[in-house]
């Protein structure tokens, strides 16, 4: 008699072992997918980032002979309406036979919004900070970021939008890239 009851709990406290250990691994697991949630989304946008992280992040895509970089590397860029996030972007000083400092300028102008039904001229009205610099002193071999933000409003066109960042060094054209802002709905 004492047999079958030592087998009952045994075989009670082993069912109870492995309903505790189940909990536990579920419970891990969902720690363990909250936590990967959250380091893919956070810090997505440029706005997120520090201009430290910023400019460690263009410093990876950055090539030798590459004058510009933009982040983020697939030149795409989502914003919800009235929402503010933006692009950024490094020049990097590869003149030939220069010495000391170069005076850069760039302008961001928007370059193909057909497909919005909007004009250029309102596009570039979402650029609420870097449409353009000009004077920015970049010695040979360096490199400085910039930022583009925007902010789209309510009722603009649910579209992809193409802008051109172009750079000048001393006055002449000295590099030229662009980037893509999808406009999502709020």
């Amino acid at each position: 008699m004492k047999n079958i009851f030592d087998k009952k709990r045994g075989a009670i406290e082993m069912s109870i072992g492995t309903i505790v250990t189940i909990v536990l691994m579920v419970t891990m697991l969902i720690l363990g997918i909250v936590l990967i949630r959250n380091i893919f989304s956070s810090a997505k946008g440029v706005v997120d980032l520090t201009n430290q992280q910023l400019e460690s992040e263009i410093e990876k895509l950055f090539s030798e002979e590459n004058a510009i970089a933009i982040y983020p590397s697939t030149r795409y860029v989502e914003i919800k309406q009235e929402a503010t996030d933006g692009v950024g972007f490094g020049i990097k000083n590869l003149q030939q036979g220069a010495s000391g400092a170069t005076t850069f300028s760039y302008q961001v102008s928007a370059s193909d919004v057909a497909n919005c039904g909007v004009t250029a001229d309102v596009a570039e009205s979402w650029i609420i900070v870097g449409r353009g610099e000009s004077d920015i002193a970049i010695p040979v071999g360096g490199k400085v970021v910039r930022k583009v933000m925007f902010q789209i409003p309510i009722g603009s066109p649910l579209c992809i939008a193409r802008f051109k960042v172009e750079v000048q060094a001393g006055g002449s054209a000295y590099a030229s890239d662009f980037f893509d802002v999808k406009i999502m709905a709020k």
